[in-house]
């Protein structure tokens, strides 16, 4: 069972990446599933999180407005579109899946499954 998180890079202020999620070894069609950063020294801190329908997403302040979570369908891979990128926004991001039967989206420890991160720099 794995999730590759796919899509990051270096890019300037006010760029965009899209990062990809993708999972193999199982389905996660009935999944929650989030996007995390973790930024060197600091915890890591919820970014996106989005239904299995794709019908309910969540972000964190620090983002509305500037990242999208999406997915096609429940087994497609999820993406999480960047937006006007910031300094602030350079941190390794890594994608999570959660069990249908968990509550709660923002919190690492309701996630089950987790990928390898990929590293998003913003230079200004």
């Amino acid at each position: 069972v794995q999730l590759q998180a796919s899509g990051g890079g270096l890019v300037l202020t006010g760029g965009s990446l899209r990062l990809s999620c993708a999972a193999s070894g199982r389905t996660f069609s009935y999944y929650t599933m989030g996007w995390f950063r973790q930024a060197p020294g600091k915890e890591r801190e919820f970014v996106a999180a989005i239904t299995w329908s794709g019908g309910n997403t969540h972000y964190a302040d620090s983002v509305k407005g500037r990242f999208t979570i999406s997915r096609d369908n429940a087994k497609s891979p999820v993406y999480l579109q960047m937006n006007s990128l910031k300094p602030e926004d350079t941190a390794v991001y890594y994608c999570a899946a959660r069990r249908p039967n968990r509550d709660g989206y923002d919190i690492t420890r309701i996630y089950d499954y987790w990928g390898q991160g990929t590293q998003v720099t913003v230079s200004s």
